[in-house]
């Protein structure tokens, strides 16, 4: 069983699903699945990854883990009561073959937000899983462990003692197993070093500080669900602002582009968000512009945060460091490079939002390859409303 608890996924699944519950308990939507590693066929995984999902809509909370929730202090207490009665149901998934789908399956889901939202994470995690167990069905960590010790070397030795990276690497990790070890591996050897982990049962386990704030498919879902679409971005930050009274302050930057996000994140959202998330295009010249903004709008950089978290390693992990330090707060979230350097190529993954309430949503983002999109005339739409040209974006 690859997943062995409703914790094993990443905060900011919970945090956005306490938003859920009190705001859009009635949303309705669509996420599909991409693999974007050419030369991929998963099918031969299908019977495996279907009996995972069974046994991953068996688990619920435990009264352990429901306490633990609670001590969150952003956590509200009518929310975990509502976890204490979940699960997943496995009528919601939709898994078939498709050959001429980039990685050979067709993988839908579709339902209640409020209970499908905690899909995403494990399920990708499963694939993952069960594509190396493929793969290797004999594994062999010890290339994983040695090339984590040389991270964790590189990181001490050039880095300053301020430099501090966190475990974003769940969705697409090699094994549960080798997560748990890694965990420990980096809490004995970097110390504080460590800032924490996205992935809330180790957070649990371990005593480290839980990570995480929102996604893309919550401001994708607002397009459908806010006043109107050139204001779903600051109905979203409105609505996080109203949720969380100041708390998880780290506003996502890249669902309709750079341009489009430092036009909506006026004064008003720079004072109240602590910082920002960069999670595609060129994270120089991201941050340039972040704390550019920052200081056209009169607020001290130096009080703000800037967090990374696209396809990082440590050796790029240190350039940022070095280029930002001491004029801004700073964060590195690492992923993939971290939890699925074992050898084999990582999958690159993804499952998405594509409908909220039957119309489609979708992330423009800083990298064409990021763009997902099953309906041509809206994606051009999206980009009219937020003055994004085609030739960026495709």
């Amino acid at each position: 069983m690859i997943i062995r608890s409703l914790l094993d996924t990443d905060l900011y699944k919970f945090t956005m699903m306490q938003v859920v519950l009190h705001q859009f308990p009635a949303a309705e939507v669509e996420y599909r699945f991409r693999c974007r590693t050419s030369g991929i066929d998963l099918a031969p995984c299908l019977d495996a990854i279907r009996a995972e999902i069974d046994a991953l809509c068996e688990l619920r909370f435990s009264e352990a883990e429901l306490d633990w929730l609670r001590s969150l202090r952003f956590m509200e207490p009518d929310f975990v009561d509502f976890l204490g009665l979940f699960r997943l149901n496995a009528k919601y998934v939709q898994l078939g073959t498709a050959p001429d789908q980039n990685g050979g399956i067709e993988l839908i889901v579709r339902g209640p937000w409020l209970h499908t939202i905690l899909f995403e994470i494990p399920l990708l995690a499963i694939i993952s899983e069960c594509w190396f167990r493929h793969l290797q069905p004999q594994p062999d960590l010890s290339t994983a462990r040695a090339r984590l010790r040389d991270k964790m070397a590189m990181l001490k030795q050039f880095g300053d003692d301020a430099c501090r990276i966190a475990d974003y690497g769940t969705r697409r990790r090699y094994s549960a197993d080798w997560h748990d070890e890694l965990i420990v591996m980096l809490a004995d050897t970097l110390g504080p070093r460590l800032a924490g982990t996205s992935n809330v049962r180790h957070a649990m386990i371990h005593g480290l500080t839980p990570l995480g704030s929102m996604g893309h498919e919550y401001l994708q879902a607002c397009q459908a669900l806010g006043p109107r679409l050139r204001d779903a971005q600051s109905f979203a930050f409105d609505r996080w602002a109203h949720e969380y009274r100041g708390d998880l302050g780290i506003a996502l930057s890249d669902t309709y582009g750079l341009d489009a996000f430092l036009r909506d994140f006026d004064l008003y959202f720079c004072k109240l968000f602590d910082g920002a998330r960069h999670d595609s295009g060129d994270p120089f010249v991201w941050g340039e512009r972040v704390l550019e903004h920052y200081q056209q709008m009169r607020v001290d950089p130096t009080s703000k945060s800037l967090v990374f978290s696209d396809s990082l390693t440590i050796p790029r992990i240190l350039e940022l460091n070095r280029r930002f330090r001491g004029r801004t707060r700073l964060a590195f979230g690492i992923g993939t490079n971290l939890t699925n350097d074992a050898g084999p190529t990582p999958l690159n993954i993804v499952i998405k939002m594509v409908r909220c309430n039957g119309q489609p949503v979708i992330k423009l983002s800083d990298d064409p390859g990021k763009v997902m999109a099953d309906d041509p005339s809206y994606l051009a739409y999206l980009r009219q409303v937020f003055d994004v040209p085609a030739s960026e974006r495709t």
